[in-house]
């Protein structure tokens, strides 16, 4: 059997059951420790699962992969969504309608954390459905608890409430008190909203009793509770209690996982100290916080933009000021677009239920006129119906094919995302191994090429999640990946304190075939500057540029303030860095120059037309 310790490689792992494993990733998804092995042994378990198991235990697989997704924050929250989406797949190849209405329960709140608020309310109510369908009291609390989250999120605080009071009686009688006091998230935040204060601080009170009485296992819903009742006491102008409970809930969640994963509760102290008039500590924390936001992918963010922008237009940074206000208006506009959508919806039905009613008046009219003119309403009939099914044929035929066309193109871009998502998995696994491997080295020229390797297998990984995560599948934003790129390799040398790497350009898009070799070059030169421009711990700084020109050439400029090339000392290293570089140089059809005076400071020119 597979025990609760620590894997410690992979033939560990190809000797244990699949169920095993399975059994492992339940009891170690929510501890929040582990998480590198973990992520390796689910990935490998669904692999396993892949080749030699039924939809049931794929589905399984895919599930508890999705719960440790959500909990633990690690990736985007589109590899919750993704694995998610597959567990329903899975599960829908079988008979367990219960299982089904579970995970479409569970995707639905998934879709809201991306603001999929649309797909969210389809599948929740796929799920009511088949609750229905099984008498499923239980599943129905649940079910109508997610509503009102979803009518929270959407801002129909009265529904909001609506639904919750529904499914509270619900819970306490299937006696899942876990769901009782986390229901009490939504009345806490739709009674704050509507100016009811009391009502919802007596259910942040019985919240907190409930997770104290019966569900003490429940470890992050007081830290839920106590934010959200700091909003409500923001809402009142009581500043000094909404920063007791806020610094509690940062206190208490630092207290279970740490305090890197719980930056995001430091967002609602600096929002306090804003209103405070405390410039400085606002900007202290509410950076701490939008940052941890903005690491985990997360979107929709408004208001914490917009304090930001406040705050440094306080302390006269008014290119930040602008910067983030930009942001929040982006983020607006895409919320508003989503009510839109749904009020399009509406209005389709009100259309086309319109357009049955005047189907039926005009059938009534045809009727009596045919009491007159008897005989030749018959000859206009005939031919109005054969021209109408005509019409209505050629409509129809029409628009199968567009529809197959449709899908298929949704088809081909979802296969396409998902390439790039296992694609760059399997990276994340070939980078793990490399780091196992190298751990056990105690040779330091081949764990340093190791690292090397495992530097450049993160430059390619990197490519595959910005290729899957944006809206383009043939592009690569440079100026985000070089950041994304800097901050992985600095953490590979722990050099994130001494060493600055800042990039000075514009965002470029360019296309993966020359994408690819460019990050390449960059994190040979990282990965040398790193190694060599600063002995003895010194601090330092590190430029990186990239830029299109007029002529269709692209400009690359790397360089540092470091000791420089010293003359006559022969270079350091294998050398592979710089044969590497010069192949990849050449493969774009480029130069390379390179100077050694204060620092070094190496040049590409790319003539983009004819690049390999």
């Amino acid at each position: 059997m597979f025990s609760q310790s620590k894997i410690l490689s992979v033939k560990d792992l190809q000797a244990t059951s699949i169920d095993s494993c399975l059994s492992w990733m339940r009891n170690n998804a929510y501890t929040g420790e582990d998480l590198d092995n973990f992520h390796t042994i689910g990935l490998q378990t669904l692999k396993r699962s892949l080749k030699s198991e039924g939809s049931k235990t794929i589905a399984e697989v895919h599930e508890e992969l999705a719960n440790w997704h959500a909990y633990n924050g690690m990736f985007p929250s589109d590899s919750t969504v993704y694995h998610s989406e597959k567990a329903v797949e899975y599960y829908k190849k079988g008979d367990d309608k219960k299982k089904i209405a579970d995970t479409y329960r569970s995707l639905s709140i998934d879709y809201l954390n991306v603001r999929k608020l649309e797909k969210s309310q389809e599948v929740l109510f796929k799920a009511i459905a088949l609750y229905e369908e099984l008498e499923d009291e239980a599943g129905l609390g649940s079910a109508y608890r997610s509503v009102g989250v979803l009518y929270q999120v959407m801002e129909e605080f009265e529904k909001s409430i609506k639904y919750t009071l529904k499914a509270i009686p619900i819970l306490e009688a299937s006696g899942n008190y876990a769901s009782v006091a986390i229901a009490q998230f939504n009345l806490i935040i739709g009674y704050g909203e509507l100016g009811e204060f009391k009502k919802a601080y007596e259910a942040a009170d019985y919240c907190l009793e409930v997770v104290k009485t019966k569900a003490p296992e429940e470890k992050f819903v007081p830290v839920r509770a106590l934010s959200y009742r700091g909003e409500v006491y923001v809402k009142a102008k009581d500043y000094d209690n909404a920063l007791l409970d806020y610094i509690e809930a940062w206190e208490l969640c630092k207290s279970h996982i740490g305090e890197e994963r719980c930056a995001t509760f430091r967002t609602e102290i600096g929002q306090v100290f804003l209103l405070q008039n405390q410039y400085n500590k606002a900007l202290d924390h509410l950076s701490a916080g939008i940052k941890a936001y903005d690491d985990k992918g997360q979107s929709g963010l408004i208001k914490p933009y917009l304090d930001l922008s406040e705050i440094y237009a306080k302390l006269g940074d008014f290119e930040n000021a602008m910067l983030y206000k930009d942001k929040a208006t982006s983020n607006s506009k895409q919320i508003l677009e989503d009510k839109i959508a749904n009020l399009e919806t509406e209005a389709v039905i009100k259309y086309e239920t319109g357009k049955k009613d005047e189907a039926l008046a005009s059938q009534a009219a045809l009727l009596e006129q045919k009491s007159k003119t008897q005989n030749f309403i018959i000859v206009v009939a005939a031919l109005l119906g054969l021209l109408l099914l005509s019409l209505f044929f050629f409509f129809n035929k029409n628009k199968k094919a567009t529809k197959i066309i449709r899908d298929k193109n949704a088809e081909n871009e979802l296969l396409l995302k998902e390439i790039h998502h296992r694609v760059k998995n399997n990276l994340e696994m070939v980078k793990s191994l490399i780091s196992l491997q190298s751990a056990q080295m105690e040779d330091s020229a081949s764990k340093d090429a190791m690292i090397a390797s495992q530097n450049r297998v993160q430059s390619m990984g990197i490519i595959h999640q910005k290729l899957y995560q944006g809206d383009n599948l043939g592009s690569i934003e440079m100026k985000d990946y070089f950041l994304n790129l800097s901050e992985g390799i600095l953490d590979t040398f722990n050099a994130e304190d001494k060493v600055k790497i800042e990039c000075a350009m514009d965002n470029l898009d360019l296309d993966v075939d020359t994408a690819v070799p460019i990050g390449l070059i960059v994190n040979e030169l990282l990965t040398n500057a790193l190694k060599y421009a600063f002995p003895e711990n010194k601090n330092g700084a590190i430029s990186i540029s990239l830029e299109k020109t007029k002529s269709n050439h692209l400009k690359l400029k790397v360089s540092d303030n470091g000791i420089g090339k010293i003359k006559g000392l022969a270079p350091k290293g294998t050398g592979f860095g710089s044969q590497l570089i010069s192949l990849l140089t050449q493969q774009l059809n480029g130069k390379m120059t390179e100077h050694s005076e204060s620092g070094t400071f190496v040049e590409f020119d790319f003539l983009i037309d004819t690049a390999a």
